[in-house]
């Protein structure tokens, strides 16, 4: 049986890393606050250029020679891998390495002798693949953009890394792997094509005798030239987007596993000081039952 000093030693230090996880908890819990104000205000205004840029490739599909909707060979595949710059967060990081190791394999199979490169946005993705390099390339980094305030200069900067590989043909398509914050207790496993722009709607034929109306917009100045400018918002803002949904995740996944380890503590702790009281009983009914037979020893030897 364990001495007490060990098993309070343990009550001890289980009762500290509590005190640790609740704090962490709340930590997580008011820097969720603030990234879910922040991405519930981003997602109208990222949903609506969407829609506006998808409209023009419906419309004007053929019509414009711009290099981000052009499609092409596809010999080399970039992915741009999201993870957390920090652990503690539970399965977060993990799903996320896991998912992208099985789409390396799945785009190695489409490629014909092309490569895989990865564009790690995130310190434990970073990390991983570094040390895990096989069949892909980490072509670029980005690390510590989720321990402070996310800046706009950040999503610039990726966004150049990313256009400038795509316009010198380093790699023909882009896709982005992340989570997508949900709820508290819910994140989503999401993967977009970045580059080139494909069209997303589906145009909808009317119905034999239902006249559906065509609606026609005039475009000042032209379509090509509006094209032009909107498509480097566009990408910036989904690229703002997809940090906002990522940070706001792992904030969600870091409270949710501090309340875990919280409770987990709280458990523990009780079983140690069952433990602590069966023990200390048994040494209280030892050291009684040494006493009395000493005495009845000492009876027996009329000494009593």
């Amino acid at each position: 049986m364990p001495a007490l000093r060990d098993i309070k030693r343990r009550i001890n230090a289980v009762r500290s890393i509590q005190k640790i996880t609740k704090a962490m908890k709340m930590v997580a819990a008011a820097r969720l606050r603030r990234a879910q104000d922040r991405i519930i205000s981003a997602r109208p205004y990222a949903k609506k250029i969407d829609e506006l840029i998808q409209r023009f490739i419906l419309t004007f599909e053929g019509g414009f020679d711009n290099p981000f909707l052009k499609q092409r060979e596809v010999r080399n595949i970039a992915l741009v891998v999201v993870t957390a710059d920090r652990g503690l967060c539970g399965s977060f990081n993990t799903n996320i390495i896991r998912r992208t190791l099985a789409l390396i394999e799945e785009r190695k199979s489409e490629l014909q002798g092309g490569k895989v490169k990865l564009i790690c946005v995130g310190k434990k993705g970073f990390d991983y693949f570094s040390r895990h390099k096989k069949d892909f390339e980490i072509v670029g980094s980005f690390t510590g953009l989720f321990r402070k305030t996310i800046e706009y200069s950040w999503v610039q900067e990726i966004m150049k890394r990313i256009v400038d590989g795509f316009l010198m043909e380093e790699f023909d398509r882009v896709e982005i792997i992340y989570n997508e914050f949900k709820s508290i207790v819910q994140q989503r496993i999401v993967v977009e094509q970045f580059l080139p722009i494909v069209s997303k709607l589906e145009v909808v034929k009317p119905s034999k005798g239902v006249k559906v109306p065509i609606v026609e917009y005039i475009y000042e100045p032209d379509p090509k030239s509006i094209l032009k400018d909107l498509i480097p918002k566009y990408l910036e803002t989904h690229i703002l987007r997809v940090l906002l949904e990522s940070n706001a995740a792992e904030q969600a996944a870091r409270m949710t596993a501090m309340d875990n380890a919280t409770e987990n503590a709280n458990e523990l702790l009780k079983d140690l000081q069952l433990l602590f009281n069966k023990t200390r009983q048994a040494m209280i009914t030892k050291e009684m039952l040494e006493i009395a037979s000493g005495a009845e020893a000492l009876r027996k030897a009329g000494m009593m």
